[in-house]
């Protein structure tokens, strides 16, 4: 190949220089992941101290106090009037008499009002209530209140028809009750939240027609006591 000539006094080209690379410096992942695992673990051990803290807690306040739930079952029920009129209207009155035990040894209770409701067939036939009232350790309180309704009129729904019905071809109804209140726990000088409570006793069994007193067998009825929670819109 021809070399190229350049005039005399030209000065060759200089040829083009680059400044040298530099290695990028690299990040310190190691250290960031280090921390992260280091707080992670951290927060994971706290968790199952806390844990285990509170197992242990509840383990001793198990043994030591020995909770048990309270109980409640209906003493007695008279059925002053029970009547379904012409115009399809109730007239309703019950004297009611509650016992609400206490089981445990070193724990008080302490109730809010009761509300109560009589239903049959899913319709309402009476409501009631009773005063906030204190149980007392291994104690059972008797609790005495009416329950009645008058003048509501008995639609022609599902539940209406099918009391109805039942006033005009039977001797007696089944009655559900329900009573509705909060407790709250005391043990030692520890006071607990309110929780609500329902309690909800089946199997009674009312006569209709009726305008003078008649006491209502209650041997057969079982109440069943329900802790209620509220847990966002939900209630258990």
């Amino acid at each position: 190949m021809a070399e190229k000539i350049h005039p005399a006094g030209t000065p060759a080209p200089a040829k083009p220089t680059f400044p040298a690379t530099k290695p990028r410096p690299q990040p310190r992942r190691t250290h960031r992941r280090s921390c992260c695992c280091t707080t992670c673990l951290c927060l994971t051990v706290t968790i199952i101290v806390l844990f285990l803290i509170a197992a242990v807690s509840g383990g001793v306040t198990y043994v030591i106090f020995r909770p048990h739930r309270p109980t409640f079952s209906i003493s007695s029920l008279h059925v002053t009037q029970f009547n379904l009129t012409s115009s399809n209207k109730l007239i309703t009155r019950f004297n009611l008499t509650v016992l609400a035990r206490n089981p445990n040894e070193k724990i008080l209770l302490y109730y809010d009002p009761v509300i109560i409701s009589f239903k049959s067939n899913g319709v309402n036939v009476g409501d009631g209530n009773i005063p906030a009232f204190v149980s007392l350790m291994k104690n059972t309180t008797a609790l005495r209140t009416v329950v009645s309704l008058t003048g509501q009129t008995v639609g022609d729904d599902d539940n209406g028809l099918k009391l109805k019905t039942e006033f005009k071809n039977k001797k007696s109804v089944n009655l559900k009750t329900q009573l509705d209140t909060k407790v709250k726990v005391k043990i030692g000088s520890l006071n607990t939240k309110k929780l609500p409570i329902r309690v909800t006793c089946d199997g009674i069994r009312v006569p209709v027609g009726k305008t003078t007193a008649t006491k209502v067998a209650t041997a057969g009825v079982k109440c069943k006591v329900d802790v209620r929670i509220k847990i966002w819109k939900w209630t258990v």
